[in-house]
């Protein structure tokens, strides 16, 4: 069976994983986990005004059918409860307490965009509970233009408006025949989970991620050469959001990562080449 045919025939698992709800400290916490029990878990951590269903079910099967995957709803997003904090530093922190909530020592991390900036944090903070990183869609903390981003936003859900699209055909992918057609083959996937769906992201959710943003482009930039940990760093060549040149200084901060840029992409590359990217990921994840 080819890699393309087994992700197809594998694509109901993360469609079908039903959400649990875990107590931290006093907040319930939404995640879904699939794959084989057992060794280090992958937890993934999501993007501005993601919930679990903005997952890519070709990503996430594809690297559970080797791998134990995490899921879940950071505090205030999705179904989990309380508000999300306007601070990268506090989401890392509760992201911390989550996978200690659930009892884990070490784990893979896996940060798209906002995401990425989230591992960031935790790698700085826990750098034992961390073993290998994969940040797509990111860049540094401190990097120029990042926190220009609200205006990049704003423009791009005025276009979804007048188009009546998701703003993400207009953020993660390009506006050429092949990146239109990525998008909404990407669209469909995330379609295919019919039943026991997420809450959508709240106003005040959507308000303080791009805050926290903001302030983590403004902010001094961390000493990451202290983050040894292996890390696998992933872009689109012409990324809107995060400049494809900040994943490209991210990897040089970093003295243990690979880089690649995917041609003719965006923000959204890692799931426009998902047929590349998930044997890349899998085999970073098993190398020594």
């Amino acid at each position: 069976m080819s890699l393309h045919n087994a992700q197809d025939s594998d694509a109901i698992a993360w469609a079908k994983a039903p959400t649990k709800v875990i107590d931290v400290n006093g907040v319930p916490f939404a995640y879904r986990e699939l794959g084989p029990r057992g060794g280090v878990p992958v937890v993934f951590l999501h993007h501005f005004t993601a919930v679990m269903d903005d997952w890519d079910p070709r990503v996430l099967d594809g690297i559970a059918r080797h791998h134990h995957v995490i899921a879940f709803d950071n505090r205030g997003v999705g179904a989990s409860g309380s508000r999300v904090p306007a601070d990268l530093t506090q989401m890392g922190v509760d992201a911390i307490a989550f996978i200690r909530a659930l009892g884990h020592d070490a784990v893979d991390l896996f940060g798209f965009s906002l995401g990425g900036a989230v591992a960031q944090v935790i790698a700085l903070r826990e750098p034992r509970l961390v073993r290998r990183m994969v940040l797509a869609g990111t860049g540094p903390r401190g990097g120029s233009g990042i926190d220009k981003m609200a205006r990049i936003v704003t423009s791009a859900y005025l276009k979804a408006a007048l188009t009546r699209k998701d703003p993400r055909h207009f953020l993660f992918f390009p506006r050429t025949s092949e990146g239109k057609r990525a998008a909404n083959d990407y669209f469909a996937r995330l379609a295919e989970r019919t039943d026991g769906r997420d809450k959508p992201i709240s106003i005040q959710a959507r308000f303080a991620q791009i805050a926290a943003i903001v302030r983590g482009g403004k902010a001094t930039p961390d000493d990451l050469s202290v983050v040894t940990h292996p890390t696998f760093v992933a872009n689109g060549d012409h990324d809107l959001m995060v400049a494809s040149e900040h994943s490209e200084d991210l990897a040089r901060q970093l003295p243990n990562s690979q880089l690649t840029i995917y041609p003719n992409s965006g923000h959204g590359g890692v799931f426009q080449y998902h047929q590349r990217f998930v044997p890349e990921v899998l085999e970073f994840l098993a190398q020594p």
